[in-house]
């Protein structure tokens, strides 16, 4: 299905959030799109909404199960406007959202669909998955100079830390700030604002709940990486988005000749090695 705008969606598009898991698809460009969605949808999400500008050409033969609407991703408040108005409509459902060449991985996603984590997560009486933005890159920028290469992806092993979230005031309990990956690498290319990793791509909608433009939300207990009694399952996001901005940005391009560097490391589209990297655990979940 196909929709004019987000208004119009929100209206008739009721059918496509009658079930979830949800996926919500930010796209930015033209690059990797159908690879997006194809991944998504194997990981069991009952249905994807596409939001994309009228300059991006709608993809032909996709999925019964995928609506697209159009919708100006570089507008300001572009996401939080499309992924509220979603909450707003499918209130109890699961949702997820993402860009563009950007992949979700779960522990055992290899075998396991996304629905069955989210139903273990339920039963711990969490209403979210804290998630973190893994950046990957083309191993060689001269074969992929958008820095996007599906087979020859690869990913940092360390650099990667936490800090404790402050409010002002005093300290957020069980929220922390993650960093690394090539925002860590290449801070000086990169606003103060956009250097954390740290994203609840993966939460349940609820009335009055609003995503907010850092990626955070307005209820605090949707910021935590944890319940209070033991540590819960996380997930990641692979993304080749900073990696595209950096070679597409004026002040980055010429600077970056390669984003390989002694902890690089080959990517396996694998859930075990992102577990092993300690990039996202399974909790409870075995």
């Amino acid at each position: 299905m196909m929709y004019p705008d987000l208004s119009s969606f929100l209206r008739d598009g009721k059918a496509a959030l009658a079930k979830g898991p949800i996926g919500l698809i930010m796209v930015e460009d033209d690059v990797e799109v159908r690879s997006t969605i194809a991944h998504h949808l194997r990981a069991g999400f009952q249905a994807l909404v596409v939001f994309a500008s009228d300059e991006i050409v709608p993809l032909a033969g996709l999925d019964q199960n995928v609506h697209w609407v159009t919708h100006d991703m570089s507008e300001d408040a572009a996401l939080e406007n499309a992924v509220n108005g979603v909450i707003a409509a499918a209130s109890g459902k699961w949702l997820y959202y993402c860009y563009n060449s950007e992949y979700l991985h779960y522990p055992f996603s290899d075998d396991r669909t996304v629905g069955e984590m989210l139903a273990f997560n339920a039963e711990e009486r969490r209403e979210t998955i804290m998630t973190f933005t893994v950046d990957l890159y083309a191993g060689d920028l001269n074969e992929a100079p958008n820095a996007v290469s599906l087979e020859n992806a690869h990913l940092d092993t360390s650099g990667y830390y936490a800090l404790a979230r402050w409010n002002g005031e005093d300290y957020e309990e069980r929220q922390l700030d993650f960093f690394g990956g090539l925002r860590w690498r290449f801070e000086e290319h990169m606003p103060w604002t956009r250097r954390r990793i740290d994203r609840v791509s993966l939460f349940r909608a609820r009335p009055g709940l609003q995503l907010q433009a850092d990626h955070t939300f307005n209820l605090p207990e949707f910021n935590t990486y944890a319940c209070p009694w033991h540590n819960n399952l996380t997930a990641a996001v692979c993304s080749f988005r900073t990696a595209k901005a950096l070679k597409r940005n004026p002040g980055s391009r010429d600077a970056i000749q390669d984003f390989k560097w002694r902890s690089s490391t080959q990517f396996e589209w694998s859930s075990t090695q992102l577990m092993d990297l300690g990039l996202m655990e399974p909790g409870q979940w075995f």
